[in-house]
Parts: structure tokens; sequence; C-alpha cells
């Protein structure tokens, strides 16, 4: 894993001013550095330039980015990141085609591909990734982005050019970038946040590339191309056939993602999606005489003061220990203390570039940051709820009937807080309902289909483009952030094909939450783990966290200076806050109820204050 960056005019001379425009690239580098500790370099051509780090994960010795191939006269360069978990095939293949190779790293195989089979050599890719492509002889800048939207890709127009980086932070550093917000960036922030459109980067002028989409930028125009979407068809395998097909592509995806050449771990909830990833990853390298390295995550005290509810029906530890035991795994439990939560509410936000998931996000980027000490790469059981449907919306009534996101129902504490003004000023539902309106016309249809099942088909689109999108967002940050490369199997883009296609008849096979899942995994898991109600990532209960949070809303609220009470109503904040905290309506997903809207509020107002953002 690794962070890219870069710029491209085919108008411009940056060599005419070298020492400038190498300085740049050298500054995108250093805000980046979180993501490649281990190494970093810089590109710089007459229209072109390329910045990258490097965490070191495949061939630690020879994959040194930007890679540079010349033949024929012209030259090609790369800065890559991601995983191509299939590169062993790939390499073979190009090999037998008469491709000779110098290193043994997968970017050499990406840019090899590429001027092999130009841009459609992305499609053969099985990874997460993120990049960019200088084809000397086009005198063309390619930016790609792998299906699901794992790995990031901002960019932002300039003039007859574009820039582009792993993150924000890295357009931020071009001359004359600024950290603008508009009524359009408020929208996203108030009304949608922690998520954000896809496609939109959310400061003025700056966007991101689609997951399954590249862009082709010459010297007149910059064009997006998709190179993957879903396509709904009939299903018809039969049960038994269905459960088949899907193990062999959950142990395969997992298989493929322990591709390392440093040793890999696994994060462990005790609940189905990452304990049968652990299982499988224990059972393999077992073939090979090691143990699986895991770890689970905590609160401290959270036994004393967890409560339980619809959202969170029991606590993590008695299931980890369960399934610690019956993979054999060398486990470790990481325990996060309120301080600790509170303190990395604003790191979280300098990691993401944007106001994100709260103490959610800040326990990860704790967890992560604990990990990353003694691992480089962890397997993780993200994704499995979006795409096999294990939350909540995908069956309750009123999220079928609702006209707006199915996790962000209850719009009313976007609003109560903010002044009148602001209030009537920016149009949060309107715009919050056309965003939502906007996906589910794009949703794939299946002519003949039953409306029930149309209707699953559109909350199971939402959910991939939506709401994975946010939770894929916030593991890249907080694990990239502190070094730490986290895979995704069940994001592997032959399981969702898969998945998105089976009926839901099958997927709640037998009244189960994720049945289909659970029936892939007989066999690696206790049944009693294997069928546990699900329960969301954890967070704390403890009342002096909500004491905390509340103290720090109050010193801000006095503060004359503070940029966010330029848009909330210090009264109606106030009120708000001698309410008892309701944990099981959350304004958000499952988790964000009211001690993290306050958190939020606090997050955004550090990020207006830490950006420097214009607003205008």
């Amino acid at each position: 894993m690794c962070g890219i960056a870069g710029f491209f005019d085919a108008k411009a001379d940056y060599v005419a001013a070298k020492e400038k425009w190498e300085e740049v690239l050298r500054d995108m580098n250093r805000r980046q550095k979180h993501r490649g500790p281990d190494g970093d370099g810089i590109f710089l051509r007459k229209s072109c330039g390329l910045a990258h780090v490097r965490l070191s994960i495949i061939d630690l010795a020879g994959g040194g980015q930007p890679m540079v191939k010349r033949a024929g006269g012209h030259e090609w360069a790369v800065v890559y990141n991601g995983e191509i978990y299939n590169m062993k095939t790939l390499r073979k293949e190009l090999e037998r085609e008469g491709v000779e190779f110098s290193t043994d790293s997968d970017t050499e195989v990406l840019l090899a591909g590429y001027m092999a089979h130009g841009v459609d050599f992305v499609k053969r890719l099985n990874g997460i990734f993120a990049f960019a492509v200088w084809d000397g002889r086009k005198r063309k800048l390619y930016l790609f982005r792998d299906r699901l939207g794992v790995k990031p890709c901002f960019y932002a127009k300039r003039g007859a050019g574009i820039v582009f980086s792993s993150e924000i932070k890295g357009i931020l550093c071009y001359p004359g970038m600024e950290a603008r917000v508009d009524r359009e960036g408020l929208c996203e922030v108030l009304g949608l946040g922690p998520a954000k459109t896809y496609g939109k980067g959310v400061f003025q002028g700056i966007g991101e590339v689609l997951p399954g989409h590249f862009l082709e930028c010459s010297g007149e125009t910059v064009r997006e191309h998709c190179y993957w979407k879903l396509e709904s068809r009939f299903h018809e395998e039969t049960w038994e056939e269905t459960v088949e097909k899907m193990r062999a592509l959950v142990e395969d995806a997992v298989r493929m993602q322990m591709l390392s050449d440093v040793p890999v771990c696994t994060f462990l909830s005790g609940g189905v999606d990452s304990s049968l990833v652990s299982a499988i990853c224990s059972r393999e390298l077992r073939k090979k005489g090691k143990v699986l390295d895991t770890y689970s995550f905590d609160f401290k005290d959270n036994d004393v003061h967890f409560r339980a509810n619809a959202f969170q029906p029991s606590q993590d530890r008695p299931w980890v220990d369960l399934v610690k035991e019956d993979a054999g795994t060398n486990h470790r439990y990481l325990e996060c203390r309120n301080e600790e939560l509170y303190g990395y509410l604003f790191e979280a936000v300098d990691a993401r570039d944007l106001p994100c998931m709260a103490d959610v996000e800040s326990s990860m980027l704790y967890f992560c940051r604990k990990v990353a000490k003694r691992h480089k790469v962890t397997l993780t059981g993200e994704c499995a709820d979006e795409i096999f449907g294990g939350y909540p919306w995908f069956h309750k009534k009123e999220c079928f009937e609702a006209d707006t996101f199915p996790w962000s129902m209850d719009f009313g504490p976007r609003t109560i807080l903010l002044k009148d003004e602001v209030a009537a000023e920016l149009p949060l539902g309107e715009y919050a309902r056309a965003a939502y309106r906007q996906t589910v016309a794009e949703t794939p249809v299946l002519e003949g289909e039953a409306p029930e099942e149309k209707r699953r088909r559109e909350i199971s689109y939402l959910n991939l483009r939506w709401f994975m999108q946010t939770l894929l967002d916030r593991m890249d940050r907080t694990s990239m952030h502190v070094g730490l490369e986290a895979r995704v199997p069940f994001a592997d883009h032959r399981i969702v094909e898969y998945a998105w296609n089976v009926p839901w008849d099958m997927k709640y096979h037998g009244g189960v939450v994720k049945g289909l899942l659970r029936a892939a995994g007989e066999g690696y898991l206790p049944k009693e783990v294997l069928y546990r109600k699900k329960s969301p990532y954890p967070k704390t209960y403890d009342p002096a966290y909500e004491r905390l949070v509340r103290g720090e809303m109050l010193k801000l609220l006095e503060d004359g200076n503070a940029p966010v009470n330029t848009l909330v109503d210090g009264r109606k904040v106030k009120a708000f806050m001698e309410q008892p905290s309701d944990y099981a309506r959350p304004f958000y997903g499952q988790l964000m109820a009211g001690p993290q809207l306050l958190a939020y509020l606090l997050q955004v107002n550090y990020w207006l204050v830490r950006y420097r953002v214009k607003l205008v």
C-alpha cells in the first residue's frame, strides 16, 4: 500500500521551473508520508509530474516507485497504490507474450500490462488499486480506480490540466489550491455526513475517480470511462449450487488476499464475517506450520457500562474467545480509554480530510495504530453486511417505504441544532433526497422482477454505493494513516457480482440474516458463532465519555472564534445535551447516536479551523 499524487498539463512546461515543481511533488509526498513510510520518489517531465510514498509489502527490495519503463523511443511511468492479488497469474501470461521483467513487484506487472494491452488491461486485474500511468507515446495521463472503490483517488481540474492524489490533502499542496466549501459542500457535511456523494470531494472543485472508472487526460479534455459495473440477471443455480459457489469464492478471495512478503494478521470481532476470514486464514497458515495473529477491539470498562439494544444485542469478547480457541490463533485484546477515544477524534479528521464517523472512526484509528506496531497487513470482515443483507434496513417495512437513505431515516438531528437562518439557507433534506433518488434511478434493473425483489435490489445498490463506501473510506484512512494495509476479501468483485443476483430468499435462507454466507461458512466455525445474531463494531457506553464530549462542546459554544458557532444555535445545542442519550435511535447507521452527533460537531469545528476552510 502506498500514496500517490501528481499533476498533468499538456500545455505546461514543468521542467522549465524544475526546482519549483519537484518541491511541489516532494511536498505532496510529505503530506502523505503516513501512507508510505518505507520510501518515496518523484518523476518530472515537461507536462507531467508524479509522486509516490511506499509501504513495502511485495518485493521489498525491487518495488520502488515511480516506476519507469522505456521502449521504442518512448517512456511510460506509473505510481500505484494497492495490491494486485492475481499478479502471479498475470505475470505468467505476459511472460508468455514475450514481456521481460526486472523485478518481482506487482507494480511492474501493472505497467508492463498497460504497455502491452492499453487501458483494457485494467479489466484483468483482481485487486484493490488506484494508479496513474503516464503514457509518453500518447502524451496522456490515465487515472484508474478499482471496481468497488477500496482505494481512494481524488482529483481537481486546473485549466487544461489535472492534479490528483490518494488523499485530498495532497491536492491542497498544489499552488493556488484552496480549501473552499460552498453550499453544496455544506450540504454534504451537514446533510449526508459522515457519508458523501460518490464522485465528490466536498471541497469546491475537487472530485474523485468513481469506482470501476478511469480518467483519460489529454491536452484538451479530461474524459471519464466506465470499465466495470454491476449487471442484473436471473439467478439459475439451486440452493446447494449457490452455497458451494459462494464458499469457493470466499475461500479463494481470502487466500488470494493473503499474498504478502510480510506476515499478515486479521481483525477478529467474534461476528460471522471477521471470524470466517480469520478461520480461513488460520487454516491456510497452519498448512505452512504458522500461527495467525488476530486482534479484537473494545473499550475500557465496557463490560460495566454496556447496554444491550436492538442494534447491539451482545458484547464481543465471549465470542472472540470461542473463535480464537477453535481456530488456534495468537490473539491480542486491545482496549481504548475515554481520553484516547476523545483525543483521536481530531486526528481522525486529519486522516479523512473531512469530518467523519466521530468516535467510531477515532477508535478504529487508535486500534490500527496499535496493530501497526506489529504488522503491516491485516484482513478484515468489512463489506459482508452490505453484500449479503446483514443490516436491519434490508427487511424492515418502514425502510422499504421510505423515500430516503434507510440508515439515516431520522433527519431531525441534522437540522434541529442549526441556526434558523442556516437551516433556511441550506436545503439539507432536499439535497439528501435528491442524492438518494439519483442512486435509486441508477440501480441496474431486471425486467420482470417482482416489486419486492426490485426494492431489495435498490436497497442493496444504495448500500454498495453509499454505506459500504463510507466504511471502506474509514478503513483505508484509519489504517493507512498509521502505515497499516487493511484488506477486505468480501469486496472481491467476483463475490459482489455473484451475490448481486442471488435472490433474497437465498441470502435470507431459512429466515436467517446472511443465511447464504453462514451456510457457506459451515465447517469453518463453531455453530454458535456461525449463527450468532449480528452485533456491529463496538462503541463505548461509558457516561464519563459523554460527559467529556459535552464538556468540550460547552467550551466550544462559549468560544466566540469557533467557526462552528456560525452554523449551530448554542441554545438548541445546550437543550439537546440536557436530554438523556438514546443509543437505540442512531441518526446514522447503527452506531451514531446523541454522543456521536456532538462529537461530529466537534470534528466539524476542528476541520474548519485545521484546513482553513473558506465558506463561499
